[in-house]
């Protein structure tokens, strides 16, 4: 008995037609192959339900290429940083350490932390880099001081004594600014930049006490870290305060912080509209910096109901620089330390964040 019902739109004998088309236009959506089909045997286009059916029966589907730089293969051209077997040595034990620097890591750090030739003084019972790397291992997984593994690193005393120094001489910030211009220069970037982004993020504090407050907008107890990046996200200002603190209270120190640091490089300044108003004006004053505000497209749009007939206006796309900085807060918190706040005094929350960066910079120079 033959078989009834309505042709197929795309026969099988037009299978080899259909293979010519997709080879023609290998990126094509499913929209677009059928136009294209449409265009080249001169007749209507087909649905999308039909042309996926044709598809899969021609034996056609859609797949994702592999990847040009797999980590899998670190010594491919292209491949610029990850984490791969080479770049972390092994421990006594024969397990990567987390955080340990590379010889080509702690090359670009190494005259910040060893003493200078000819210093004075007893020579140091441990070496620099076990210390920075134990400084690294706290960073990276958010251990105590005290817990630091003993057969791989020095006494957590000296590691702990050693930090507190090195943050006071401001070492951490020294070799961040260093990475900061390295990398910028690589790029073929200027040394300096001229915009920057502010903004803020509340995190919980810890039980250790310190200087704590309550974020009503977040709903947070603890401090709130304000930071001020380059259009590449990299740091030009931190500042830790209570997460009570306003983000327009603490802007004035941000900035003056980042012009100190850039010498006054930058002449634009992105924000959001918790700087805006009278905050924003301070800081145009004393800084000479044009602070653009950028607020949703579809919020604070001024409505006439008198007048029905004007034309509805498309509605202003939003900075992508803005959100620049946003990224730079998810980079912190991959570090467990940054989660929550453990130091009792600000200042030291302030340099494990410059640390924090500083050592993924040195990830992306090696």
């Amino acid at each position: 008995m033959a078989k009834t019902g309505r042709p197929p739109v795309i026969p099988p004998g037009e299978y080899a037609t259909l293979r010519e088309v997709v080879r023609d236009n290998p990126q094509a959506t499913l929209p677009e192959l059928a136009l294209a089909w449409a265009d080249h045997m001169g007749r209507s286009a087909p649905s999308t339900v039909t042309l996926r059916a044709a598809l899969k029966a021609a034996g056609l589907q859609r797949a994702r290429p592999k990847s040009q730089l797999s980590r899998s293969q670190p010594g491919q051209p292209g491949t610029r940083y990850g984490y791969t077997a080479q770049h972390r040595p092994a421990s006594q034990s024969g397990n990567a350490i987390a955080g340990a620097l590379t010889d080509a890591e702690w090359a670009l750090a190494q005259d910040l932390f060893e003493p200078q030739p000819g210093s004075r003084g007893r020579p140091a019972t441990y070496s620099r880099r076990s210390v920075v790397d134990a400084c690294c291992y706290v960073l990276r997984t958010g251990s105590s001081w005290r817990n630091l593994p003993v057969q791989i690193y020095p006494p957590w005393q000296s590691v702990q004594k050693a930090f507190v120094n090195w943050a006071r001489q401001g070492k951490f910030e020294a070799l961040h600014e260093r990475l900061r211009q390295q990398w910028r220069q690589r790029l073929e970037r200027a040394a300096q930049p001229s915009e920057a982004i502010i903004d803020s993020q509340s995190n919980r504090g810890s039980p250790q006490g310190g200087t704590l407050g309550f974020d009503a907008g977040k709903k947070v107890q603890g401090r709130k870290r304000h930071l001020v990046v380059d259009t590449l996200g990299l740091l030009l200002a931190v500042v830790i305060t209570s997460a009570a603190v306003q983000d327009r209270d603490a802007a004035a120190q941000a900035v003056a912080q980042a012009c100190k640091r850039t010498d006054g490089s930058f002449k634009t300044l992105w924000a959001d509209s918790a700087y805006a108003g009278q905050c924003a004006h301070q800081i145009e004053k004393a800084h000479h910096v044009q602070v653009r505000i950028v607020r949703h497209s579809a919020r604070h749009r001024w409505d006439d109901a008198q007048q029905p007939l004007w034309s509805d206006e498309q509605p202003a796309p939003i900075a992508k620089k803005r959100w620049v900085v946003e990224r730079t807060h998810a980079w912190l918190e991959r570090n467990r330390r940054l989660v929550m706040h453990h130091d009792r005094k600000p200042f030291y929350a302030a340099a494990w964040v410059w640390l924090a960066q500083a050592r993924m910079l040195l990830g992306r120079l090696q």
